[in-house]
């Protein structure tokens, strides 16, 4: 959420010291240590850091840091950071990350886990395009997974009745060789999706292919926002 180019004008504030060390924080990517922050602090011309107890102010910071092999910033100190106009993103627009945050915790799958850290990472660092596709293909991984592990035979079923020429699904890649708006239909015919959720998650289709490919469509943190919001609450706290 903060560029680590940034961080020197940063550090240079009357700010507080816990926001100061938080700014550290939030440019790394892992848990680091009080020897680490010291030293990016001083690498960015900020070397009072050097006398203070960081191991207290982080442990005083009522959850905006956690201690786990380092330092590191949570969720709440994120959306702290934001008040201090660290990001242009909107509270409202953190939230729904840290509302995917939280369900990320619950899916065991690896391979999904992977689309939906990366389509928050995305997101709150503002790359909005980038998130609404890594969103979508990671709603589209479990509502593959879901028709693959539980929905199979009628899934094949109603493909083949609607194209004679389907081939049989086995795994899940034979099932995402059909286009993604037929298997929402066919998912809606067997009415393991309703006909609303369908209409709003092929909305979602078309943004994400819009945003999946060269052209001057501008979307913004309320447009990321909304599509992660409507794939959070129709797929993924439903199906994973």
């Amino acid at each position: 959420m903060l560029q680590s180019s940034d961080l020197k004008e940063w550090l240079q504030k009357e700010i507080a010291k816990l926001d100061k060390v938080l700014l550290i924080l939030a440019t790394q990517d892992f848990p680091v240590s009080v020897s680490k922050i010291n030293e990016i602090a001083e690498a960015d011309g900020f070397r009072a850091m050097r006398k203070w107890n960081i191991s207290a102010i982080l442990g005083a910071s009522k959850g905006k840091a956690v201690r786990t092999t380092g330092w590191e910033i949570t969720d709440t100190g994120r959306m702290h950071l934001r008040t201090l106009g660290v990001s242009s993103i909107s509270p409202a627009a953190m939230q729904v990350a840290v509302d995917l945050r939280n369900h990320l915790a619950k899916v065991t799958d690896t391979q999904t886990r992977e689309f939906v850290e990366e389509a928050i990472k995305c997101h709150e660092a503002e790359l909005y395009r980038s998130a609404i596709v890594m969103s979508w293909l990671g709603a589209m991984d479990v509502l593959q997974k879901h028709i693959h592990q539980s929905h199979l035979a009628a899934f094949n079923a109603e493909a083949l009745r609607v194209n004679t020429k389907w081939k049989t699904a086995v795994s899940q890649d034979d099932i995402g060789k059909m286009g993604e708006a037929d298997f929402l239909d066919r998912i809606e015919t067997l009415s393991i999706i309703g006909k609303n959720v369908k209409a709003q998650l092929k909305a979602c289709l078309d943004l994400r292919n819009g945003c999946g490919h060269p052209n001057s469509l501008k979307v913004s943190v309320n447009t990321s926002a909304a599509q992660i919001e409507k794939l959070l609450q129709n797929v993924f706290e439903k199906f994973s």
